[in-house]
């Protein structure tokens, strides 16, 4: 019967030390390089809709600071899909990575659009409008009747469309007070009714991950419209109870969905 010398016994166990050692600094790489991608994403661009601007994200834009992402808001001209795609564009060029990029409203339109930039992550979606390629806002608003508090009103003579005011609190922020409301009010852009037809040419979520808040008590874009979009695209939703600002009226629920979203 052959033998095993002390030097091949040596030389064996130092080859399986070498294996498990190997092994082990493999898998604690992996899951530092796992730590790291999960929280490698901390650029968070926000895109209002119509019949507001970009002061109405201040809360979520809190929410998020204090839990150390950088936050960029864009200010929407609002004058067409194009224009507003080419604002976000702007926003995105600045950022230094990957970034989430929310939209509320008509600023999902927008973002299924400009989502295609090469810095965009994931999207977020907040009580907003996901368009397919070949699709416009408009065709989706039109697909549930209108709640008896929506207070869209039709074109004027330049074709910029309103939200009437005496409709503004209860058929768009209906849960945050009265003051913040007339305050949304005043400061809402001019928003061009050609953009709300204006079709998506590429749209962002078919390549990239897509999460989305809808608000159960919206009376602006009904809550049905977003969960049919939603589920057709095959995004991550989260029913949260608030009115079409639930952004607004609760941003740490929202802020949840955007950090969800920063980990993809």
């Amino acid at each position: 019967m052959k033998t095993t010398s002390l030097k091949e016994q040596l030389n064996r166990y130092f080859m399986f030390a070498a294996l498990i050692f190997s092994f082990l600094f493999a898998s604690v790489n992996s899951n530092a390089q796992t730590a790291a991608n999960a929280a490698q994403i901390k650029n968070v661009v926000l895109v209002h809709g119509a019949f507001a601007d970009g002061s109405g994200w201040k809360a979520l834009y809190e929410v998020l600071t204090k839990k150390g992402y950088h936050v960029t808001i864009v200010q929407n001209p609002l004058s067409s899909l194009e224009d507003d795609v080419a604002a976000t564009n702007v926003v995105l060029d600045k950022q230094d990575g990957p970034t989430v990029l929310v939209g509320h409203s008509w600023g999902g339109a927008v973002i299924t659009q400009a989502g295609n930039h090469p810095k965009v992550a994931a999207l977020v979606y907040v009580a907003a409008f996901q368009p397919d390629n070949g699709e416009s806002a408009l065709q989706w608003i039109q697909s549930a009747p209108p709640a008896p508090e929506n207070g869209v009103l039709a074109p004027d003579e330049k074709g910029i469309v309103y939200y009437d005011q005496a409709k503004y609190h209860a058929g768009f922020c209906a849960d945050i007070s009265k003051e913040e409301a007339d305050f949304m009010y005043a400061s809402q852009g001019a928003f061009y009714a050609k953009g709300f037809a204006t079709p998506i040419t590429k749209a962002a979520w078919r390549d990239k991950p897509a999460f989305a808040v809808v608000a159960t008590n919206d009376k602006s874009i009904d809550p049905s419209i977003q969960r049919a979009m939603y589920k057709r695209s095959n995004t991550k939703v989260t029913e949260v109870k608030g009115s079409h600002v639930v952004f607004m009226s609760q941003p740490e629920a929202v802020a949840k969905v955007v950090i969800a979203a920063t980990k993809k």
